[in-house]
């Protein structure tokens, strides 16, 4: 998110991005913060499934519905394509010499994740708390070296003019009529940070009891983590001056991670741990749209907006033809944009805050 935000404000603003990196991040924290809020709204009162498609259907009736049902479709759709891209970006800012490869290994990991979905691979939920857990201790790590580095006057300043960095613009007006175009789109970038804050209200009768408390405690602690994670990229970034690429690596996060830990042994280790960490927590995220993707065709097409054949399951019981759609459209995205995240996350923008916004009007007209 803070990458994309960059990439939106540098060519504009100038070395001025920088700054404006701040309170936009605290922007999109404002909104986490409100999301975070809504969501809470719909635990309580779909206590085994909700999601902006159910909560749409039952308060605004089926036009409205079926536009929710496209938005969260695109949404992970895009998930797919753009979290296998990431993936590839964080091993490919550690072994640069893979980049010629970039597209062929994104849709490599696409068509393996299908594979082991059709094969019927369980969501364990050991196998993925531990990306998680890694990345996160991995990233605080790191936020705990460059605070250490910043207030020993040690954190390194990164040059800005490097060959296939983003093109740094003429500072120019803020109040001007493009400028304020472009703080917008900044914004809708930033914004796809918040990607998946739906996903516990989908699913909120795999908690354990007592079912709706669990899945609002989980939605609390993963926005708090998730709004920590995205200042102290933001913050790090503005710091340091980490620019993004036109080829879209190395990643910010890369360039924080080696500012912060340094170039000795154990800044070589631990750099090679956070992009291990990044990656596993980007294929992690890519591979959870494999089992929701599918049962939001599957209760669509139960309403009967959607072929029947969504419906029935595969012989290892899951919905395969939903995850053939996924993959298809996953890989047909990747195709079409070379495999770069800056111009799937526009896609993104699209999807998440249309399920957003019709999940909280969807919730006022409840509670009225």
């Amino acid at each position: 998110g803070s990458e994309q935000i960059l990439i939106a404000l540098l060519p504009a603003f100038g070395l001025a991005a920088f700054a404006i990196l701040m309170p936009m991040t605290v922007v999109v924290l404002v909104i986490l913060t409100i999301i975070t809020l809504s969501y809470r709204n719909v635990i309580n009162v779909y206590t085994k499934t909700g999601g902006a498609y159910i909560v749409s259907r039952d308060n605004f009736g089926p036009v409205v519905a079926q536009v929710a049902a496209v938005a969260l479709m695109l949404d992970y759709i895009v998930t797919v394509a753009v979290q296998s891209a990431a993936g590839v970006a964080a091993i490919i800012s550690t072994f640069p010499s893979l980049d010629p490869w970039k597209i062929e290994m994104t849709l490599g990991v696409i068509l393996f994740l299908t594979f082991g979905n059709l094969r019927g691979v369980k969501e364990a939920g050991k196998a993925f708390a531990l990306p998680t857990y890694l990345f996160l201790g991995a990233m605080m790590i790191v936020f705990g070296c460059g605070l250490y580095r910043y207030f020993t006057d040690t954190l390194p300043l990164l040059r800005t003019d490097l060959p296939g960095a983003v093109e740094v613009g003429q500072p120019t007006g803020l109040m001007t009529g493009a400028a304020i175009f472009i703080l917008l789109r900044a914004f809708a970038n930033g914004g796809s940070s918040l990607t998946g804050l739906e996903a516990i209200s989908d699913g909120v009768a795999l908690f354990k009891a007592p079912e709706a408390d669990n899945a609002k405690r989980t939605l609390v602690i993963m926005s708090t983590l998730l709004g920590t994670l995205v200042l102290g990229v933001s913050w790090f970034a503005h710091k340091i001056h980490a620019m993004p690429y036109e080829s879209g690596t190395p990643t910010v996060i890369s360039q924080i991670a080696k500012a912060a830990v340094g170039t000795g042994t154990f800044g070589q280790a631990m750099f090679i741990m956070v992009q291990l960490a990044t990656m596993l927590i980007l294929f992690a995220g890519a591979n959870t749209t494999y089992s929701a993707f599918p049962l939001l065709c599957n209760f669509v097409a139960t309403d009967g907006y959607l072929p029947r054949q969504l419906t029935k399951r595969g012989h290892r019981l899951a919905f395969s033809n939903g995850i053939l759609l996924l993959a298809g459209g996953g890989l047909l995205l990747v195709i079409m944009t070379a495999g770069s995240v800056e111009h799937l996350v526009a896609f993104y923008a699209l999807g998440v805050f249309t399920g957003f916004t019709l999940a909280g009007f969807g919730m006022a007209k409840h509670a009225r």
